[in-house]
């Protein structure tokens, strides 16, 4: 019997993902708050990337699961 970690990750990748990215798109416009990260807007990219991570993971738990098996 294993454990299969997939969904529960992919869901909180996805939605901290979503966060992140919508906060990136409210502070765009504050060059003082992304000076520090050389006018690179992180959240933004960070957002981005943790939501196709979590929207891969989502997909891959629905593609490989095993089928039950009977008894």
């Amino acid at each position: 019997m294993g454990v299969d970690i997939k969904l529960p990750i992919g869901l909180m990748f996805t939605v901290f993902g979503v966060i992140l990215s919508i906060h990136g798109l409210i502070t765009a416009s504050d060059p003082e708050l992304y000076k520090r990260s050389l006018n690179i807007n992180i959240n933004l990219w960070a957002g981005i990337f943790m939501l196709v991570f979590g929207i891969l993971m989502l997909i891959f738990s629905k593609k490989l699961k095993k089928p039950e098996a009977e008894k």
